[in-house]
């Protein structure tokens, strides 16, 4: 998998992007992550990508011509199944749209700054919008590198064990059920017996009990869903 990212400040998506699993993934050539400056695309030699408002108000607009810009010049190079545009009104990023993103090959991700970017752009460039939550980043990076994290993991050979992700809370609409390590007594804190019983069908049981519980008591709004 590809993911071109567009970014007036890349070097936020730096660390994300370059430590963990993402690293595993990306130095096992299964996902190729390439940040790019908006302002390479800039409208003159300032640098400038953004403008006021028309019609008066706060807050600076991301111009469409250094987008426009950047999106065909990449288009040039490969063919992209998703540019995604990551703002606080689109729909809310989840596990099954992680699990959907997963299976694309190329992807661009627009991280908006500043007032969000002009409306002309996503209405003839970008094919999904994201929220990652119902509240406002000072840009979108932070939003791109989560939807980078959550889908890159899923990529088949970037987990060592390849069962981990399927087991991931929300997968089936399920919280993760309970997990414990050793020691099997922490002062006088006991692990389940059926954990150590050693009969995988009644642990597979057990966790799934408790996952419905889990759910049941935490995120009833998933629960319903059953």
């Amino acid at each position: 998998m590809r993911i071109d990212i567009i970014s007036v400040v890349p070097e936020l998506l730096e660390s994300p992007l370059s430590h963990s699993i993402m690293k595993r993934a990306r130095d096992k050539g299964l996902l190729e992550v390439h940040v790019h400056h908006l302002r390479q695309w800039a409208v003159n030699e300032y640098g400038q990508v953004d403008d006021y408002q028309y019609g008066g108000g706060a807050g600076m607009v991301m111009m469409p011509e250094p987008l426009a810009n950047a999106i065909e010049t990449l288009q040039k190079d490969r063919t992209y199944d998703e540019i995604i545009y990551v703002t606080p009104d689109g729909p809310r990023f989840d596990q099954s749209t992680a699990n959907q993103l997963s299976l694309k090959g190329n992807l661009i991700i627009i991280c908006g700054h500043y007032k969000g970017i002009d409306e002309r752009i996503r209405q003839h460039f970008v094919t999904k919008e994201i929220s990652i939550g119902d509240y406002v980043l000072s840009g979108g990076e932070l939003a791109a590198a989560v939807i980078v994290d959550a889908v890159g993991r899923l990529l088949p050979g970037v987990l060592n064990d390849e069962t981990s992700a399927l087991m991931d809370s929300f997968q089936d609409n399920l919280l993760a059920p309970p997990v414990y390590t050793r020691p099997s007594d922490f002062r006088g804190w006991k692990v389940p017996d059926i954990l150590m019983s050693g009969d995988p069908l009644k642990i597979a049981d057990w966790r799934y009990e408790q996952a419905v519980q889990r759910t049941k008591d935490r995120r009833p709004d998933l629960h319903s869903d059953q």
